[in-house]
């Protein structure tokens, strides 16, 4: 993606915190004519070895595996909290409204898993991420009925071989923190939380000239 030196977010914790408190991700790799197949899916991140993986799965009817295992290199992206920024927070009129976010891309490498025991393991770690009192109900079901449902799946591994981490928030304008983090924190809650990155990021109101425009 676009990324001006401002906004390349280099600590790997940033990206991480993202992706697991925003994991609806789009999967995104080439069909069989060449074009974007995008798939929108839940993914959870683990970390072995000093290695990312994701987790997840499509519905069997759902292509994308296919392509998955024709074209097993694929790009995941993740969005975090993202708001409008109006040209009100500067101290000048000379200015234009923007829009700020924060992003993840990451260039994967696909594993399929299509084993019931497989499957199974990974089901229930998704299952502890979103509703974990779901487990029991899930293992009270028969092995018939469980083997069905399974069968209407296939999962995968996605290794993240190359990550990119975008945080969006007018850095290089720092004359306007203090007007952003006050409209931020009185909006809602993709500007709330924007606020609150603004924090962690240690972005603190100053006079002084401006950097670089993006």
């Amino acid at each position: 993606m676009y990324m001006p030196p401002q906004f390349n977010a280099k600590d790997r914790a940033h990206a991480l915190a993202l992706m697991r408190s925003h994991p609806f991700a789009s999967l995104i790799s080439n069909d069989d004519s060449g074009l974007p197949y995008v798939t929108h899916l839940p993914l959870h991140l683990v970390e072995r070895g000093g290695q990312i993986v994701l987790l997840g799965h499509v519905a069997k009817p759902n292509n994308h595996w296919r392509y998955l295992q024709a074209r097993p290199t694929a790009v995941v992206t993740f969005l975090g909290p993202h708001a409008y920024m109006s040209p009100s927070v500067y101290p000048d009129l000379a200015r234009v409204p923007t829009w700020n976010y924060l992003a993840v891309h990451c260039t994967v490498q696909a594993t399929l898993i299509d084993d019931p025991k497989g499957k199974d393991a990974l089901l229930k770690t998704l299952i502890g991420d979103h509703e974990p009192a779901y487990a029991e109900q899930w293992r009270a079901m028969t092995p018939e009925f469980q083997l069905k449902m399974l069968a209407g799946i296939v999962a995968f591994e996605l290794q993240v071989t190359d990550l990119q981490c975008k945080l969006k928030l007018n850095q290089h304008r720092p004359e306007a923190f203090a007007r952003m983090h006050e409209i931020y924190a009185a909006g809602g809650e993709n500007d709330r939380a924007l606020g609150e990155w603004m924090d962690r990021l240690g972005m603190k109101a100053h006079a002084g000239e401006a950097g670089e425009s993006s």
